[in-house]
């Protein structure tokens, strides 16, 4: 059992202020692994002050020497490498491949991208007669999920240490080993008394005591849109920066003129990918209505290869997802599906055959899907899959932008410029054409209900700076 019951203030371990204390569970085994402290108000209050204290003197730090904590970061970030992937695992349950190349990879890109950007950011621009001038905002309030617990936290403080801003973070209570090693990175790279601060807790504790407080000049939020209109509300009297990355219900059109078998299979792959706990997973398939029967095998073959196992075994394509609250909220969405008539193809309720310890869910396919249903609108954050036929370009455009949400897109074609075509038209923050991967400099944030702002390379370093003009006389 790990003891991680102090929170990181001030450059130091300190002991809570309150005495509650949470188990964290394997999702692989239901078993408790790990104990945390939940914070309160209070050490909320500690923290902020803390990073209030350091602000004054790291605001004014140089551009070389934000880019030499940066770069010992990393090289600490090396180090710790293998016991970020492990916490991962342990926490949310993501395979041991996934956990390392993508999940703590990913935190590391960040750092690195971070550190690219901040070389030749202009921070200082002379135009006409006047000086504008991008400052740190100032003390910023960090709160991040379970589903990518690393990747979510380096988007947030790499930026926010490169615009030379202090902060207080609140990570998952689900899945905060991984935090807690990263405040030890940290920690050793000779971080700043105050300028980083770490707070467990839950959301409406210690994130509403970290949204609502005066001190805080800026929230960055990443969870469901549920949580994100609270945070906002706690926020508005204070009249402080919101900035939100959440949910998502990503269609992906694949086009006439698309390789059928090549992009019915890289649908279904990346939406079961991290147990389909991804808020830009593509959810929702769209398919041309002459191609559904073609289209439904090879999505049916591709979902039954998956083969959900431990995490911990290198062979394993995906895990568990993260709780029972996860688990059953999955399965009553996948009940729902086939209560409003749609057709499974793969998958369907229960666990896995073998899996019956541990919050194992069938990779599901459902098929002929209306997008009205409760599965072709509702988030699920599970490794289920719907399939929409559509009749005409138009229409696919149409169903795609039926929706609350705008975070991802995905477009497959024959033809690029084809894709480009339809893409233009969607209302999302991030368009995906012909299975192209991540790129961590591309902005990172959603339309609608999926948010406001931008997060990764040089935008997600403009959401922690303030914009000033300094007047010169006429020349």
């Amino acid at each position: 059992m790990r003891e991680l019951t102090d929170f990181y203030i001030n450059g130091e371990w300190t002991k809570p202020h309150g005495s509650g204390q949470l188990d964290v569970i394997n999702p692989a085994t239901e078993e408790s692994f790990a104990k945390i402290s939940l914070g309160d108000g209070k050490d909320v209050e500690a923290a902020v002050q803390a990073a209030r204290a350091a602000f004054e003197s790291f605001s004014q730090t140089t551009r070389e020497e934000r880019l030499a904590l940066l770069e010992k970061i990393v090289e600490v970030y090396q180090t710790r490498f293998g016991d970020l992937a492990e916490a991962i695992t342990l926490e949310m349950g993501a395979p041991k491949k996934l956990a390392g190349a993508a999940q703590a990879g990913s935190g590391f890109a960040h750092f690195q991208t971070t550190i690219a950007v901040l070389k030749d950011f202009p921070f200082d621009e002379k135009r006409g007669n006047f000086d504008l001038v991008k400052e740190p905002i100032g003390v910023v309030g960090l709160i991040t999920p379970w589903n990518w617990p690393i990747n979510q936290i380096a988007c947030k403080v790499a930026p926010a240490l490169a615009a030379g801003c202090t902060m207080v973070l609140k990570p998952s209570e689900i899945a905060p080993v991984s935090a807690h090693i990263f405040a030890e990175i940290l920690d050793a790279a000779g971080t700043p008394k105050g300028v980083f601060n770490l707070v467990n807790g839950t959301g409406p504790e210690v994130g509403a005591a970290i949204s609502a407080h005066p001190e805080v000049d800026m929230v960055s939020f990443t969870g469901s849109t549920r949580a994100g209109v609270e945070v906002a509300k706690n926020a508005a009297p204070t009249v402080k920066r919101v900035a939100q990355e959440l949910g998502g219900k990503s269609a992906n059109i694949i086009l006439d003129d698309a390789d059928l078998q090549q992009a019915v299979t890289q649908g279904v792959i990346a939406c079961m990918t991290n147990s389909g706990q991804s808020c830009n997973a593509p959810t929702r398939m769209l398919v041309p209505e002459a191609k559904m029967r073609e289209a439904i095998a090879v999505a049916k073959a591709c979902a039954e290869g998956i083969a959900p196992g431990a995490p911990d075994d290198e062979a394993t394509a995906i895990g568990p997802v993260v709780s029972d609250v996860q688990w059953n909220k999955i399965q009553g969405l996948i009940n729902k599906g086939i209560e409003e008539g749609a057709e499974v193809i793969a998958g369907g309720p229960g666990k896995p055959e073998g899996l019956e310890r541990g919050y194992y869910v069938r990779p599901t396919v459902f098929a002929n899907v209306s997008n009205d249903m409760t599965i072709a609108q509702e988030e699920v954050f599970g490794p289920v899959l719907t399939i929409i036929p559509y009749k005409t370009e138009d229409d696919a455009v149409a169903i795609a932008n039926d929706t609350p949400y705008g975070l991802s897109a995905y477009v497959s074609s024959g033809d690029i410029n084809h894709a480009r075509k339809v893409a233009n038209r969607l209302r999302a923050g991030q368009v995906h054409l012909n299975g192209a991967s991540v790129d961590f400099n591309a902005p990172f944030g959603g339309y609608k209900q999926s948010g406001n702002g931008r997060e990764w390379g040089s935008l997600g370093l403009e959401e922690f700076l303030e914009t000033k003009a300094i007047l010169r006389p006429a020349e």
